[in-house]
């Protein structure tokens, strides 16, 4: 029997894990398909509780059904209590387990390039779930210092009690008040849908030129997104976030199969699906 596992999410069609997932399949030589399910909010729990069946392995969840996901399975992991978001489900004999490999997934690139998080001030853009997993990855990594920015403060804030965080984060508007932790920050993360198309920028350009030289800015679209672009002239190092879709992907698929997967052969399948629609 061909096992299937899919994307559950709202739009999906834009996305490359079927080109990861399936290049990781057919390299190891598994019976197994990756698809698209594009699934409205009011389709999302008869979504998952199929995943229940013989011949279905799991799911991927993407936006905007993390934090739907997270009450719909049977089990969860620590982290993906931690961020109260998952994005990855494991059917294990029709019990559904929830667990959100975007923590691990967003560390890989900054554990590559040899970066001491313990010795990190982090400013993160965004309030929703992405951002969450943001703080929580951060938090889980002993981050030095956390500040978090949004155009409604009050979800930052909302976002912020949520966690439940061992140390203070700051958070706030994205304004003039932003600056002060921009002087003092080494990263800088984008974790809002700014940057996914146009030419729109998650913050005033004056703003990002007030980063020290020798922080990186990291947007989470694996695009080349204008927010890096702007910071590659301004000289300061730039992460998209391609790596962490193949590592969180890498992650999952060892959760769904059991076996190590084909780490480059799922990164050159990534680097070929979005050059292939550049």
């Amino acid at each position: 029997m061909t096992q299937r596992v899919g994307l559950i999410g709202y739009p999906v069609e834009h996305s490359l894990s079927p080109a990861i997932h399936q290049a990781a399949f057919d390299t190891l030589g598994l019976d197994a398909r990756f698809e698209l399910w594009p699934t409205p909010e009011s389709e999302v729990a008869e979504r998952i509780d199929g995943l229940r069946r013989p011949g279905y392995l799991g799911a991927s969840v993407t936006l905007p059904h993390k934090g739907v996901a997270f009450d719909l399975v049977d089990d969860t992991t620590e982290r993906a209590r931690a961020a109260r978001a998952v994005n990855t489900i494991v059917n294990r004999g029709g019990r559904l387990l929830g667990d959100n490999t975007d923590i691990p997934g967003f560390l890989a690139p900054l554990e590559q390039r040899g970066i001491d998080l313990t010795q990190t001030r982090a400013v993160v853009l965004g309030a929703g779930g992405a951002a969450r997993g943001v703080v929580v990855a951060l938090l889980s990594a002993g981050c030095r210092q956390i500040s978090v920015g949004n155009r409604t403060p009050e979800r930052a804030r909302a976002m912020v009690g949520m966690l439940q965080a061992p140390v203070p984060i700051w958070y706030g508007p994205i304004d003039a008040a932003l600056v002060e932790w921009l002087e003092g920050a080494t990263l800088l993360v984008n974790a809002t849908a700014v940057g996914w198309e146009g030419d729109a920028l998650p913050l005033p350009p004056a703003m990002l030129e007030t980063l020290p030289r020798e922080a990186l800015v990291y947007d989470l679209t694996y695009r080349d997104t204008p927010l890096l672009q702007a910071a590659r002239r301004l000289g300061l190092e730039t992460q998209d976030g391609l790596e962490m879709l193949v590592q969180q992907g890498v992650a999952a698929f060892r959760l769904w199969t059991g076996q190590e997967p084909p780490v480059e052969v799922m990164r050159a399948a990534a680097i070929a699906a979005r050059d292939g629609r550049a």
